[in-house]
């Protein structure tokens, strides 16, 4: 081992064992035509603190103030895109529904008015039927009380429920009060002239097949859309269940759109 070698490892322990060092040597080798013995370079401990400062340029400085801007905006941009797509996940709540429901006037079965505007601030279920029908209308019926009777127990009576004859010509409105004593106590009943019951259908998109003349004491049967409609309290569509649909799954649908409705309003009607 050389003389140099042995100063340079000598000098190289005394750093690791953290002593005090004066300067550090840098070793520069000559050209190639020059001779090969190295030469050496002596940092003071200010220079060197100089040198280690200096690459804190202001290029540098101006490149990490636009790196915090630069954040800054993608930042405030990220949370408007997140505001944004909440802001259309509710619109999406309304606009994306079909459009079923409208103005009416009907007559309950207790001889009183009654009118979409009492639909306001209520949950409602909707049901069209006729109180001649066999099987079909008192089984979604007694579902639609079913589905009451959970649901008051956690909620009370925020919820309506209603009863729309399509059949006008045979269900008057003493022939409904008869008829609904068999059903949940709070269901109502609605009745009219067949012309207000079309436009009532219509609206909520209820096909029936009564004839517009039909005998008041004929024996006949009504073909009509079988489902309950589910209106919000503000009176827009939210769902219609099938017969095929369960109470307990009509159960866990309404209290789910009750959720989300709160979310929204900050209350549950």
């Amino acid at each position: 081992m050389t003389k140099l070698s042995s100063t340079y490892f000598r000098s190289l322990q005394h750093y690791l064992l953290g002593r005090s060092v004066q300067c550090q040597c840098q070793f520069i080798y000559a050209r190639p035509n020059r001779a090969t013995r190295p030469g050496r370079r002596c940092f003071t401990s200010g220079a060197r603190d100089r040198a280690t400062v200096g690459v804190f340029t202001p290029q540098a400085a101006a490149l990490f103030v636009a790196t915090g801007v630069g954040l800054f905006y993608y930042f405030r941009y990220e949370k408007q895109k997140l505001l944004e797509q909440r802001q259309k996940e509710l619109e999406s709540r309304s606009v994306g529904r079909a459009h079923v429901g409208g103005p009416f006037t009907l007559t309950t079965h207790e001889n009183k008015p009654f009118s979409d505007k009492d639909l306001l601030g209520k949950w409602n279920f909707v049901y069209f039927g006729f109180t001649n029908c066999p099987d079909i209308c008192p089984a979604e019926l007694d579902k639609v009380g079913s589905v009451l009777t959970s649901l008051e127990k956690d909620y009370g009576t925020i919820f309506q429920p209603v009863f729309i004859s399509v059949d006008p010509a045979r269900d008057s409105v003493s022939q409904m009060k008869t008829y609904l004593t068999d059903f949940h106590p709070r269901i109502i009943g609605l009745t009219g002239d067949y012309a207000t019951v079309k436009t009532t259908c219509k609206a909520y998109r209820v096909y029936f097949s009564t004839p517009p003349d039909a005998d008041p004491k004929g024996d006949y049967l009504v073909d009509h859309s079988i489902y309950v409609y589910f209106m919000d309290p503000n009176g827009q569509f939210v769902e219609a269940f099938g017969q095929s649909s369960t109470p307990d799954e009509v159960v866990e649908r309404v209290k789910k759109e009750i959720s989300e409705f709160e979310k929204e309003t900050g209350r549950k009607v």
